[in-house]
């Protein structure tokens, strides 16, 4: 076994909580998870879990090993960054975590650019709307839109994206264009369920005044693009993020609705651990996410 095996392995056990879940992350066998854990405790002689049929937990010489193990693991890679320098591309895998529509429709498009720009790096999008634990799931980068919570997280601001009202030109043919705020009230709309607006959608006109709109609403969902597909089949009014209906606003599949009111702007983050040596991985993703993205705010 290479001592660095151990020290990854031993990180691996303690952040994901199991041997089956670190052989996930280190794409290794439980067999080999466990045997490495066990030729690092007879190496030093000390006990680094306490295992039992339903879980393990960390012993306190464990938990001591495993913050030096960390410590280690950090210098260790910065050194073979500052030794290589820029000559040599990075490699291995970066494992990055996106909301779906965000990986489906910007995301997806420009990873082959930095595959091509970086081809000895492996990339595993990890797509979902849930909260995410990178620690235990190996996440090096999360993109996040909206709020970020208090953490201990680096969350790096790259771009603003708008919401927009919008419904299909069928829709808007049969029940009529609002004109004013207030009009939503009298049309169906459809409420996704990731924002915290609820039924009550804000407005805000030019002079800065914000009119909170109660509006109906017989169906609601939680995915952004399930909602712009049943806007485009004349479902209802929507009010939807920028990214997700850039495309159908340009064709004309979907209309922008009251442009003369702006309504909530949701930041895009990236996020990674707050680490002295970040990893040249994580760094070139971060540089390119903001040339492609960083002097950009999307506008209706």
């Amino acid at each position: 076994m290479d001592t660095l095996d151990g020290l990854k392995t031993v990180i691996a056990v303690v952040e994901t909580g199991s041997f089956t879940a670190a052989s996930e992350r280190l794409n290794s066998s439980k067999a080999l998870v466990s045997k490495y854990i066990g030729e690092v405790e007879e190496t030093l002689g000390i006990r680094l879990f306490n295992r039992t049929t339903r879980k393990i937990s960390l012993t306190e010489a464990g938990n001591r090993y495993y913050v030096q193990a960390q410590q280690l693991l950090e210098s260790y890679q910065a050194m073979v960054d500052d030794v290589v320098g820029e000559q040599v591309n990075p490699r291995g895998v970066l494992r990055i975590s996106a909301p779906v529509s965000f990986g489906d429709r910007q995301l997806a498009s420009i990873v082959p650019e930095f595959c091509q720009r970086y081809p000895d790096l492996q990339i595993e999008l990890v797509l979902n709307n849930r909260a995410v634990d990178m620690i235990e799931e190996g996440i090096d980068v999360r993109i996040k839109i909206g709020s970020v919570p208090d953490t201990t997280l680096i969350a790096r601001h790259i771009y603003d994206i708008p919401l927009v009202v919008c419904a299909s030109p069928e829709y808007l043919q049969k029940q009529g264009k609002p004109e004013i705020p207030a009009d939503l009230s009298r049309h169906l709309c459809i409420v996704d369920r990731n924002f915290k607006l609820g039924r009550v959608w804000p407005l805000r006109d030019s002079q800065g005044k914000t009119h909170n709109i109660d509006i109906q609403s017989h169906v609601s969902a939680d995915s952004p693009v399930a909602i712009a597909n049943m806007v485009k089949s004349g479902g209802g009014i929507g009010l939807i993020t920028q990214h997700v209906v850039a495309d159908d606003l340009r064709s004309g599949e979907l209309i922008a609705l009251l442009p003369a009111y702006s309504t909530l702007t949701f930041g895009l983050y990236l996020m990674y651990p707050h680490r002295k040596h970040l990893s040249t991985k994580v760094k070139c993703f971060v540089e390119f996410m903001q040339e492609k993205f960083g002097h950009t705010t999307l506008n209706n």
